[in-house]
């Protein structure tokens, strides 16, 4: 989340007052993201189908401070609206290949796609943390026309984790 928050601030040349939405499952990406979204200041909005929430210690996080702005709803298109970054990642994880079937039908209408960005401000960025299975999460046409914001969210990863280190290992940058 560190490296989504550098590619948003690199681009958007901000963060407080943007409107991140999030488009699927409440697994650890969004969990993570709603924090530090929060935290930083932008307004955070999750779509996500009924049994498929993000963690109750991170929902109570979220509504425990009356400064942040933050709704879960079960309508992609509601979560985003006005939305200045759409995040997205694949319906069934490491792990979870059994469930495929079964996730595949709960996440149905779950898609960032073109007509869901419409919805969106302009200049809305896209981010995905990889691997992205267009198609499914995204289209393919969607993750194209943001594959350049993707790829920095990818190679921020790499700079931000270096970050980390140094912090840790009492090192400069």
């Amino acid at each position: 989340v560190l490296a989504d928050l550098m590619t948003i601030r690199e681009r958007k040349a901000r963060l407080e007052g943007l409107k991140m939405c999030f488009i699927g499952d409440g697994n650890n990406m969004v969990n993570s993201l709603i924090v530090g979204c929060l935290k930083v200041g932008m307004e955070v909005s999750v779509a996500c189908p009924e049994g498929y929430d993000p963690h109750p210690d991170v929902l109570a996080f979220a509504k425990s401070d009356p400064s942040f702005r933050f709704t879960l709803c079960r309508d992609p298109r509601q979560a985003a609206v006005g939305a200045d970054v759409v995040f997205t990642d694949v319906w069934a994880s490491m792990g979870q290949e059994e469930e495929r079937a079964v996730r595949a039908a709960a996440f149905a209408g779950y898609q960032v796609n073109d007509r869901l960005m419409t919805l969106t401000n302009p200049g809305c960025m896209v981010q995905h943390c990889l691997p992205a299975h267009r198609g499914e999460e995204i289209t393919a046409e969607v993750f194209e026309a943001h594959a350049d914001e993707i790829f920095d969210e990818a190679e921020n990863r790499l700079h931000a984790q270096k970050a980390v280190l140094c912090l840790l290992m009492g090192e400069d940058a």
